[in-house]
């Protein structure tokens, strides 16, 4: 019985996370995190076709801990937003295979040819 709660939870925790996925609106973008350059700053390729040096905001830092190959959402910045930007959301591997199949990111399978 105390297994197939743990599975049954399990699911739900699942579909409360994949019904709460954040999606970009206005200006920003997916991307990919392509490199950690150090002060919380890194490297995104976003799927806009532009390369950013993106930063966590300090409200953020201690929440948002990211990887290399990470897919978040990128806001680039008013002034010099080709160049630069800030990292606003990270999505999870489970989010990530959602986003997936719904279709978001068929534009990412083109990026991860190079």
């Amino acid at each position: 019985m105390s297994r197939k709660k743990e599975e049954q939870q399990k699911q739900e925790q699942l579909q409360q996370e994949i019904s709460r996925i954040h999606l970009p609106r206005g200006k920003e973008t997916f991307g990919i995190i392509e490199q950690r350059l150090g002060g919380s700053r890194m490297r995104v390729r976003c799927l806009d076709g532009k390369t950013r040096i993106c930063r966590i905001p300090g409200r953020l830092t201690r929440r948002l801990w990211v990887r290399e190959g990470d897919i978040v959402i990128a806001e680039p910045w008013e002034y010099s937003g080709d160049e630069k930007g800030d990292i606003i959301y990270k999505y999870t591997s489970t989010q990530t295979s959602f986003l997936r199949k719904k279709g978001h990111l068929k534009q990412l399978s083109d990026f991860e040819e190079f």
